[in-house]
Parts: structure tokens; sequence; C-alpha cells
């Protein structure tokens, strides 16, 4: 899921159109992801593309009576949908994004109200804290991982001095950088091109500061 507060190609092209993602626009689907759970439920779905309660409370390690609860909760609002042809003999259902794009949200659709306010402020709090607790992981087990990886991660903070919209104008440009890399790894796993390939978070953050 992306917070917005503000094909087969060899190389990253800008031909390749970024559709936008779906909006959320509706205060209790919003207040869906408050849970933190359900955050760690729908990116290991992301992760998995397709899967049943009990492979994901595997992944979360939970119960798969929790899981499948939350599970509920997140295919009310639309967030997931069953996958089809993947239902085998019916006792457990499978399981897969509605939007392999993921959602967006921004401020100006719920920031005229005390609630809603108050709601964005519990998302993006459980969104970053979900966020920083899968980079903990990394760094506390980045000695297994083959020097390579260890040597192309990065953590960077840039401090440019900007207008809101010039502020506005960059996370467009860096939406339309990310949406090229994830489809050039989509088109090279289509093409069978698996080798040395592994899932990988980019965590960016833009906001004003005076300090």
């Amino acid at each position: 899921m992306a917070d917005e507060q503000a094909a087969p190609s060899p190389e990253p092209s800008a031909s390749v159109p970024r559709a936008p993602e779906p909006r959320i626009t509706d205060l209790d689907a919003l207040k869906v992801f408050t849970h933190p759970l359900r955050i760690r439920i729908y990116r290991a779905l992301f992760t998995s593309r397709e899967a049943t309660a009990s492979r994901l409370a595997d992944q979360v390690d939970e119960a798969v009576s929790l899981v499948s609860y939350h599970l509920r909760k997140l295919a009310a609002h639309g967030f997931i949908v069953e996958a089809p042809g993947r239902g085998g003999d019916g006792r457990e259902r499978w399981w897969k994004l509605s939007s392999d794009r993921g959602f967006s949200f921004r401020n100006s659709d719920f920031d005229d109200r005390p609630e809603g306010v108050a709601v964005l402020g519990e998302v993006t709090r459980q969104l970053l804290a979900t966020r920083a607790e899968r980079y903990a992981r990394y760094l506390d087990g980045q000695a297994a991982w083959p020097r390579r990886w260890t040597e192309a991660a990065f953590s960077s903070e840039y401090m440019p001095r900007l207008t809101a919209a010039e502020l506005q104008e960059m996370a467009e440009e860096i939406g339309d950088l990310m949406w090229r890399w994830t489809e050039r790894g989509r088109a090279a796993e289509e093409a069978g091109d698996t080798e040395g390939r592994e899932h990988v978070a980019v965590h960016m953050y833009g906001f004003p500061h005076r300090d």
C-alpha cells in the first residue's frame, strides 16, 4: 500500500506508463489499516501473490483463525479477493490482492474532520512502525546476506530546499521511477529470469521541517 501525504524490457524505460493506484477515499476503508497485523498480512500477500490463511499465518507467525478474521476485514473493503482456480478441495480459500499496484490515500480526502485526521495519523504511524520493523530485521540479519546484497543496500537522507509544488513534483517523479523498476522485475520473472532475484523494500519519505 502506498501512502501519499502529499512489460518485457531489458532496461527501465520511460515509455512504460504508470497506471495510478486505486485511491482510498472512504474513511471506514482506511481504518482497516489502523491494525498492524492487517498491514503485515497485506504485505505478505503482496509478496506471495496468492496464499491461503494457513500459509499467511506461517509468514506472520499468528494463529490461522486470527489471520482468517483479518483477511475477511480486508476483503470486506475490497483490498483482497479470492484467487480464481485455486480452491482445490474447497476446504480453504486462496486469496490475492485486488490490485497489484497496491492502494494510495491522500490527506486532503480525510483532513476536513477530526476523526479523519486521527485515522490518518494512526495509519501513517502504523505504516512507519512496520517499515522500521522490517528494516531493523534486515540490519539484525544482514550478516547472513551475500556481500553483493549488503553492498547494494542503501539508506540515504537528502535535504533539498523546495516549495510544496516542487515536493509534489518530486514525489511523482520518484513514483514513476519505482513503477518502471517494478515493471522491469515483473517482466523478467514472467520471462523466466528469476535467478538472483529477491524482494526489495524501498522506503522513502518527504516532508517539511524547520530544525
